[in-house]
């Protein structure tokens, strides 16, 4: 009887318990968790609910709403998974398709991602979301195929296996930094519902002579609590601290505000909020300008475009109070968000955004200055700065081309990692080596001289190799980005040479290497072939050219005066022959005066007729003995046609320009 009625108990206790168990609804527990932004409790949740759930339909959308979960705590992968579950099993809403799209484009799948794209634009004609993703795919690849020069690499010594990120520079030799962490060892003891991690707090850790950081060290208690503390930013003086703190309740996350502190011997003192709006929106990722006196930020306080926006607010440092916030308009924010901003010391304006067309995630953006509190023009930093992946958080050393910033991209320890970046310097340098043209021999002791756009000039001499060059020396350089150069070879006794080099457009950098060969100023000089018509003295408009050559010459040595000469072969009588090469001489000499305006008492015309034949560079002299010992005709017309020459000798070289003569009315 005892026993029977044991029995019965324990079945009403079942059934009890059972009756219970039918009652709980995992659906809505799971719908609550997800509104109070407790991903990590709502996905453990929704799986349950799933497996009980009978209808389709709502399965369909326990499936998107656990992708939903995943996307939000930053956990593409399995996003993916749960997007793809939920587009098979018929849900109805194309935006499943979009975000699966997204998710492809952050894990760096380009090609995926425009197939997903181009399905949820058959699904959603017009919705210009498509269209956006379809060309951001399609630039990442561009920009991954051709990165910038920028070198990144992770910090090993600063990150963990948990989530690091925005760092700041806390000193300002740039020795000391800021950064915040999800890392074991926080204040609060809690782990968080949104991402199943430990609550965020600021680190810092110090870098040696060696350039090796130290063991990241907790942040004095004022400032580290049991809530969430997160991005932060200095002023000028380090002196000031503002830093975002995110508050927790029962309900959910009661969202994050801005606090400051002051600086209190080697720790912070207690923080003050700023307040910027009430405690259940989000406001934080602080960034000071170069005066202090405006304070950027990211919120989702109303007025916005949408998402989290970035704001501003003033300081009056007499009334000592804050301003009513400004958003920085829709040039900048769109419809998602824009976060994490930073005033480097020129003036420019660095934040993520996953709105505007970037590689995938958040994206970083440099914004120009139009005025006081004003930035427009945003620029994606491209690859490597940015990948597929979350970059955001970052911070330039003051005056300085290098600094750090977060990523969630491989290659690091955790979730998000401090990375360092700097951009190579573009160094360049200018060589060479002069010889004399004739025996092919260096020319020690030549000046070499350069002129450059910018202004600035130098000048070496050639060494004992005839070698010269401008190269870096400590603090000096010679050779600019940017500019042209002119340059001007000397060497007495030889006519001198000019060049030319740009680094105009040069993006890496570069030894130029120039050769001068230097004309020795001692006895007769070649010039290119000069031609008349036959018989006559009349130039060929084709001659003109090789007198340019010449021109050329006197101008850049203008201390120059010339004999030009024109030569005759053998054939012919004497007389006649001088006769026609000195008037031949006189119509090169009147094109250079007349024409391209060379001073008339700077060169002299000669008609040399046949007497000086000339000497070939292996010692035979091309006179009429000679020319008669050639067997057959083809040769001794070569041999007439290379005495019929013109060619010029440097009478003297301490010409002076004569004043021109001043006019009197």
């Amino acid at each position: 009887m005892k026993t029977t009625k044991f029995l019965n108990l324990l079945a009403i206790a079942l059934l009890f318990s059972l009756s219970l168990s039918a009652q709980k609804n995992y659906k809505l527990e799971a719908d609550v968790s997800f509104s109070g932004l407790k991903y990590y409790q709502a996905i453990d949740l929704y799986k349950k609910a799933y497996t009980k759930e009978k209808s389709k339909e709502v399965k369909s959308e326990i499936l998107f709403k656990i992708a939903e979960c995943y996307r939000l705590k930053e956990d593409g992968t399995q996003a993916a998974v749960w997007y793809s579950k939920a587009i098979t099993a018929k849900y109805d809403d194309p935006i499943a398709i979009l975000y699966l799209a997204d998710i492809y484009k952050s894990q760096g799948k380009y090609e995926e991602a425009i197939v997903e794209y181009n399905k949820f634009k058959a699904a959603k004609p017009g919705d210009k979301r498509a269209d956006e993703g379809i060309k951001s795919s399609t630039d990442a690849k561009e920009w991954k195929d051709n990165p910038a020069k920028t070198v990144v690499n992770p910090l090993p010594l600063l990150n963990s296996e948990d989530y690091d990120f925005s760092p700041i520079f806390s000193s300002k030799k740039g020795d000391e930094i800021y950064f915040t962490s999800t890392r074991q060892g926080s204040t609060g003891t809690e782990v968080s519902d949104v991402t199943g991690m430990n609550f965020d707090d600021i680190y810092f850790s110090k870098r040696d002579n060696k350039g090796k950081w130290s063991t990241p060290a907790l942040l004095n208690a004022t400032v580290n609590s049991p809530a969430s503390e997160g991005s932060a930013c200095l002023n000028s003086k380090k002196s000031i601290i503002y830093f975002t703190r995110c508050g927790v309740q029962a309900k959910g996350v009661m969202g994050c505000s801005i606090y400051t502190a002051s600086k209190s011997g080697q720790n912070w003192g207690e923080p003050e909020l700023i307040a910027v709006a009430q405690d259940t929106f989000t406001v934080g990722h602080p960034a000071i300008s170069d005066d202090d006196n405006t304070l950027v930020f990211a919120s989702d306080i109303p007025g916005g475009q949408g998402g989290k926006d970035l704001w501003y607010i003033t300081y009056d440092k007499k009334a000592k109070k804050w301003s009513e916030p400004t958003n920085l308009g829709a040039e900048l924010n769109t419809p998602g968000d824009e976060m994490f901003p930073f005033i480097r010391d020129n003036g420019e304006l660095y934040f993520s955004s996953n709105g505007l067309l970037g590689m995938g995630g958040l994206d970083l953006f440099k914004a120009k200055s139009k005025g006081i509190n004003q930035w427009g023009n945003p620029e994606n930093l491209k690859a490597p700065m940015n990948s597929e992946a979350n970059d955001f958080g970052i911070v330039f050393e003051d005056g300085k081309n290098r600094g750090m910033f977060t990523t969630s991209r491989t290659g690091g320890k955790g979730g998000d990692d401090i990375w360092e970046f700097y951009t190579p310097e573009i160094i360049f340098a200018l060589e060479g080596v002069v010889r004399d043209i004739e025996t092919q021999k260096p020319i020690a002791g030549s000046k070499v001289k350069i002129i450059g756009t910018d202004g600035l000039s130098a000048e070496v001499l050639t060494d004992d190799n005839g070698a010269f060059s401008f190269k870096e020396n400590g603090a000096a350089r010679y050779i600019n980005a940017n500019t042209s150069y002119s340059l001007v070879v000397e060497k007495e006794k030889y006519l001198s040479a000019k060049g030319k080099e740009t680094t105009v457009g040069q993006e890496a950098s570069m030894n130029f290497f120039h050769e001068y060969e230097l004309q020795p100023m001692q006895g007769p000089i070649k010039l290119p072939l000069i031609l008349y018509a036959y018989n006559s003295a009349d130039l060929l408009p084709e001659s003109k050219d090789s007198l340019n050559y010449l021109y050329n010459i006197m101008v850049d040595n203008p201390n120059i005066v010339i004999q030009l000469r024109s030569h005759t072969d053998f054939r012919g009588k004497d007389a006649y022959n001088e006769k026609l090469s000195q008037r031949r001489a006189q119509s090169c000499v009147d094109y250079l005066v007349n024409e391209k305006g060379v001073a008339a008492d700077r060169i002299v015309a000669k008609g040399m007729g046949e007497l000086e034949p000339l000497t070939m560079q292996d010692g035979t002299l091309l006179n009429e003995k000679y020319i008669n010992t050639l067997k057959s005709e083809e040769e001794k017309e070569a041999a007439h046609q290379k005495n019929r020459r013109t060619d010029f000798k440097v009478l003297r070289d301490d010409y002076v320009p004569k004043a021109p003569e001043s006019s009197t009315n």
